[in-house]
């Protein structure tokens, strides 16, 4: 065995310890030894991906579903810098990674040697840390080093702020798993390990029994008279409001967020990202969940005294807003001490841990719902009730989807106008869906590798909802359907181009239709042809319907595209906004 054998093994064996489950693979020579090592490790699934962007965006939706770190070895060069789109957007979404990246040995940098980069800090500070790890040899006290670090870098990952880590990995050859090799440079260990190695130094060759360095954190917590300000607040409120933004992880989880809402009689403006739009809670007595706010909002003249917000900052611009203006004091509540509230308006910081801090209030508030809330509970039901049938065809795409979705699935949505339209027209319901989407950066770059990655995570039903232009940016992403038996309901809303330009007021320029909204012309059958997908297209929404439940209930990965018209659906959104309003505030 060489020392690199040892290292990759060792480096398995301690990730596996420390809580990694799952691992995605780039190819390429200089990763040899951390591929063929995780490969082979029995405790750690793991996915071969050829593309690294896509590979990373995988592991982004794996983490993303499972709430544990997902590991991502690439080779040197430029292939850790096609992770760094997905890097952005874990750390912008607080969603745990693990990059271990190979490297050239230190005597080959800044020499001009083939496919080697500076590594040192290029993901900048997206990543919750960064370490070259020292170089392979077999010596007792570096091994153990080693096994601290990934314990550590685990533990970072998963703290109180989850995030990407970013691990350098320098290698020397030979990298494959053989005794012999190149004759080591001056002053370099030889890489054979010595015989008897491992039965001398047990400790640092088998680690213990878990990981090498157990990391426990505690949860932040307010005192006795910093959560007595808080009760006192929104006891004495005459009206109150909780949001709920987006996160990969319910903030607070439904349980306590159900607990809180009871007790306070404050409605819950539930984003469509933030756990808390579907489930059992939605029907339970004492809680409003809404769903409509985004279109009625305007009509609502009422503002909350009070606000208490979890979660990123809200999809909806329409409550931004209206949160804004309000002169709410608002308690902007972060585990990890963040601020998501953009537009400055909001009065409180409090650094605690959701849940817990939802369950303690709940257990001392006492107060009566109001006229506000009876307000809000009326606009919110007059809004279903109005819009039953009447969504633009883009948003009854959305709406359909969400409402024929079955118990345990995942539904995965793209960034620009689906996941607007879901919030305007995802309406909440007692049903076990997951909803996930990249809100952290919100890109559209690789949606379908998030999805699937996502997918690949769960036993779970998997339906994406995406733009033409997310599914063209991330057609590669396509491959992990047959590489990593990951099973789909692809719903691709095409409009042709960028409809989401329409609501800017670059729309009424003359470079509107060529340099924004950029028709491309596509047939993406061919596309679920390379793939070996079953397709099918339809422009009608009877027609999505069938499709929609023939695909839920068969086997494989079906791609539907829905031909909508961009102006149109820019039009009927305005057209159904102002009519909302009009009725509502009657």
């Amino acid at each position: 065995m060489n020392v690199n054998t040892l290292w990759g093994e060792v480096i398995a064996d301690e990730l596996s310890k420390a809580g990694v489950e799952a691992a995605v693979l780039a190819p390429g020579s200089r990763s040899t030894p951390l591929t063929v090592a995780v490969a082979e490790h029995e405790d750690i699934e793991t996915h071969s991906l050829l593309d690294e962007r896509s590979a990373a965006f995988f592991a982004l939706g794996r983490a993303k579903r499972t709430g544990t770190p997902t590991a991502l070895v690439c080779t040197s060069g430029t292939a850790l810098a096609n992770f760094h789109p997905a890097v952005i957007e874990a750390d912008r979404s607080r969603v745990p990674l693990l990059l271990l990246t190979a490297d050239r040995p230190p005597e080959l940098q800044d020499s001009g040697a083939n496919q080697t980069i500076d590594q040192e800090r290029l993901y900048g500070d997206a990543v919750r840390q960064y370490r070259k790890l020292p170089e392979p040899e077999a010596a007792d006290r570096k091994l153990r080093s080693l096994r601290t670090a990934l314990a550590r870098a685990v533990g970072t990952a998963t703290g109180v702020e989850p995030g990407p880590v970013h691990l350098d990995v320098p290698l020397r050859k030979p990298l494959e798993p053989t005794a012999g090799g190149e004759a080591a440079p001056p002053g370099v260990p030889d890489s054979a390990v010595p015989e008897g190695f491992a039965d001398d130094h047990p400790l640092a060759v088998e680690g213990r029994d878990g990981p090498f360095v157990a990391v426990t954190r505690g949860r932040s917590a307010l005192s006795a008279a910093e959560r007595r300000d808080l009760v006192d607040a929104v006891e004495t409120a005459e009206s109150g409001l909780v949001v709920c933004g987006p996160t990969d992880r319910p903030a607070p989880t439904s349980d306590a967020l159900e607990e809180f809402a009871q007790a306070t009689g404050f409605p819950v403006f539930a984003d469509p990202l933030s756990g808390i739009r579907f489930g059992g809670h939605v029907d339970s007595d004492g809680v409003t969940v809404c769903g409509g706010y985004d279109s009625y909002l305007a009509a609502i003249e009422e503002s909350p005294e009070v606000v208490v917000r979890f979660g990123a900052s809200p999809t909806s611009k329409p409550l931004r807003n209206y949160l804004a203006g309000s002169g709410a004091r608002q308690f902007v509540v972060d585990s990890a001490g963040g601020w998501p509230e953009a537009t400055f308006t909001a009065t409180d910081l409090v650094v605690a841990d959701e849940t817990r801090l939802a369950r303690d209030l709940a257990a001392r508030i006492e107060r009566e719902p109001g006229a506000y809330a009876a307000q809000l509970r009326e606009a919110e039901a007059a809004y279903w009730q109005l819009l039953a049938g009447a969504e633009p065809e883009e948003g009854a795409v959305i709406a359909d989807t969400v409402e024929a979705a079955p118990d345990s699935t995942t539904l995965f949505v793209s960034n620009s106008m689906p996941v607007r339209d879901l919030d305007r027209f995802g309406r909440p319901r007692p049903a076990d869906l997951t909803v996930l989407g990249n809100r952290g950066a919100s890109g559209i770059d690789g949606i379908t590798s998030t999805a699937l990655g996502a997918g690949s995570g769960t036993d779970d039903s998997l339906v994406l909802v995406t733009g033409d232009l997310a599914y063209y940016h991330d057609m590669n992403g396509l491959l992990a359907v047959g590489r990593c038996d990951v099973d789909a309901t692809v719903v691709c809303i095409n409009n042709d181009g960028g409809g989401i330009f329409h609501l800017l007021p670059i729309e009424a320029h003359g470079t509107f239709e060529e340099w924004f909204r950029t028709p491309h012309g596509l047939d993406f059958e061919h596309s679920a042809e390379l793939y070996d997908l079953e397709f099918a297209r339809t422009g009608d929404r009877e027609g999505f319907r069938e499709l929609y439940a023939d695909s839920l209930a068969s086997e494989g990965t079906q791609v539907i595209e829905v031909r909508t018209d961009s102006d149109r659906n820019h039009a009927d959104r305005a057209a159904l906004q102002e009519r909302v309003v009009e009725e509502l505030s009657q």
